[in-house]
């Protein structure tokens, strides 16, 4: 076994205090766990670099996916980043007071509205998922291809049930 690290102190200590259990589990999702927090300030760095908040960047990123002219309606938005219509509502509001999105009327019905990314926008984003890459791939230096094609294919397969949960 390769060096131990805080999850196996952690265990070790458990299963020294309570033997009946079995604490199998925490060698992988506690892992899971810390490296998610890892990932969070990851995040943070790299959108503050790019001047936006976690939010923006969710909201951005789906219109940049869409590809050009990165426009959605505000309910394929929903679908996308699992927030309620009043959450929605108030960061295109926001958005659009950053001259990140302009709203515009759907051409295709007009009582309907689309946001619309700006050149603004797509510029802050962009700058974001490469800032955000960059820590990524700074995360998982420690592993080597073959590997986290690996993790990957195994958290693919452990994620797959949840991903068919409804969002909260």
């Amino acid at each position: 076994m390769s060096s131990a690290d805080e999850v196996d102190r952690i265990v070790e200590d458990w299963s020294r205090e309570r033997p009946d259990v079995d604490f199998a589990p925490m060698h992988v999702l506690s892992r899971v766990g810390r490296l998610s927090r890892h990932l969070d300030r990851a995040r943070r760095q790299a959108f503050a670099a790019s001047g936006l908040e976690p939010w923006e960047f969710d909201v951005l990123a789906a219109l940049r996916r869409a590809g050009a002219p990165y426009q959605l309606s505000p309910k394929a938005l929903l679908q996308q980043t699992l927030v309620s219509s009043g959450t929605m509502t108030n960061r295109i509001d926001r958005l659009v007071e950053r001259r990140l999105v302009e709203r515009r009327t759907d051409p295709h019905d007009g009582r309907g509205v689309l946001v619309v990314m700006t050149g603004r926008g797509t510029e802050a984003v962009d700058d974001a998922i490469s800032e955000l890459l960059a820590g990524e791939a700074e995360l998982l230096e420690g592993l080597s291809k073959g590997d986290q094609e690996r993790l990957a294919g195994l958290l693919r397969k452990l994620s797959l049930d949840f991903d068919e949960l409804p969002a909260e």
